[in-house]
């Protein structure tokens, strides 16, 4: 998901990509704070500072949270589709009929480029959702989730944030972007037409050119 932006960026600066275990920690510890926490681990080890933290979806509001416990290791924070505020997606614990054409329908809300939506995409998530470990994880991490209201630090941040936000995303729509900016002190928002809910993949030359400028300045 995220070769090309990785590619691009490692021509100016360095890129370090944490593997955040989201299925490997015990059951008891698969949260956001959790995960913050390793995040945390990860930069001291490395002795990382004055870092710009890039995510999506749970990947955004850990990014969130961590800036937040951690202000002096941030410098900048950049977001797509972040969890935190709002989606639009049926809760993870539901006990929905999991099958290939369910799960097919919700990989497909998330492109705006239906072409996208390979079988082998869908059958890696199919996998993934259906099988009993992940999807304990998959629950208690969304339920962790929700259970953060970062609406009310995020007025407290002082790092610059940039939203880059497609414009048909169906799961974080607009209005999402629209409200992250009005709770941020340093909040700035890139709206990419023709794009859903992940920009790195489906509008990558323009993603990569709203990030770099953004890291330049």
């Amino acid at each position: 998901m995220w070769r090309s932006t990785i590619l691009a960026l490692q021509r100016s600066y360095r890129v370090v990509v944490p593997r955040l275990p989201l299925f490997d920690v015990p059951i008891h510890r698969a949260s956001v704070d959790n995960l913050v926490e390793i995040l945390h681990e990860f930069l001291d080890w490395h002795q990382l500072t004055d870092v710009t933290l890039i995510g999506t979806d749970i990947g955004g509001q850990i990014a969130l949270c961590y800036a937040h416990q951690h202000p002096e290791r941030v410098k900048k924070i950049v977001l797509s589709g972040s969890s935190g505020l709002f989606e639009n997606f049926p809760p993870a614990e539901n006990d929905l009929n999991k099958d290939f054409d369910f799960v097919h329908d919700q990989v497909r809300e998330a492109f705006y480029k239906k072409d996208l939506v390979t079988p082998n995409l869908v059958d890696r998530v199919y996998k993934t959702i259906n099988t009993s470990s992940k999807e304990l994880h998959i629950t208690f991490l969304a339920q962790s989730s929700r259970k953060i209201d970062i609406s009310k630090f995020l007025s407290r941040l002082n790092v610059p944030v940039l939203l880059v936000w497609g414009l048909q995303d169906k799961i974080t729509p607009p209005e999402v972007a629209l409200q992250f900016h009005d709770l941020l002190k340093f909040g700035a928002v890139k709206f990419i037409n023709e794009c859903g809910h992940l920009p790195m993949i489906e509008k990558p030359e323009v993603y990569i050119r709203h990030v770099e400028a953004f890291l330049i300045h």
